[in-house]
């Protein structure tokens, strides 16, 4: 995206994107599916750990991945987009807000294949637009200030409505899917991590049962979230 830029001045604290960063300082070697596009910044703090990077730059395309009503044309088309590794699978699969962009029945098709991409037990960082109705028209990039704070560039001033998923209507998307920890940030998005669960496993958390927390002093009414 050209000539974008950042809605917060001084970042976005993101407190589970930075639980990832702590991750990925283990001593191993980690494969992340970045489903954003390429960026620098990522690059560079991906390359501070033992990180095999694979970018699938969905944003480009997303209208298309809207538009397409048959659930199998649209897993072939995510088939096709989304890098293939044989050997290895990814552990950190990067969402940032592309899920907001997509139906509940493209979500459902994309998070499938994505699934089928990763290791049993790979964790999967999103991003939803929650308390606001509007949201920019594009998916944004997302750069990185440190490990714990994002900012967020936008391509232009337009908007469009906001689907506000609720954490229950995305668990209704992701049934390969265990929700991990759930989180309402200052900016009214609601940071996400999903764990990607093996055959036949059964989800330990819902919606239902997961506490959500809140950054910093914001007081919201938490039943909201149900």
């Amino acid at each position: 995206m050209q000539n974008d830029s950042p809605s917060e001045q001084g970042g976005l604290k993101a407190p589970l994107f930075g639980s990832l960063t702590e991750q990925l300082a283990k001593d191993q070697r980690w494969v992340v599916l970045d489903l954003g596009v390429a960026n620098g910044e990522i690059i560079n703090l991906l390359s501070r750990y033992r990180c095999s990077l694979d970018i699938a730059d969905l944003p480009g395309i997303w209208p298309t991945l809207q538009q397409i009503d048959d659930p199998e044309l649209l897993r072939a088309l995510v088939e096709k987009l989304l890098p293939r590794r044989e050997e290895e699978k990814a552990d950190i699969v990067l969402c940032w807000d592309l899920l907001n962009y997509l139906d509940k029945s493209a979500i459902a098709t994309l998070m499938a294949v994505v699934a089928s991409r990763a290791k049993p037990g790979a964790i999967v960082h999103a991003m939803i637009t929650f308390s606001s109705i509007h949201m920019p028209a594009e998916p944004c990039r997302y750069g990185i200030i440190d490990a714990e704070h994002l900012v967020q560039y936008k391509a232009g001033a337009a908007q469009r409505h906001a689907p506000q998923y609720s954490p229950k209507a995305l668990w209704e998307c992701l049934p390969g899917y265990d929700l991990e920890k759930a989180m309402l940030l200052r900016n009214g998005m609601q940071e996400y991590l999903f764990r990607v669960m093996k055959a036949g496993e059964l989800a330990r958390n819902s919606p239902q049962a997961q506490k959500l927390a809140y950054e910093d002093d914001d007081m919201v009414n938490l039943e909201q979230f149900m």
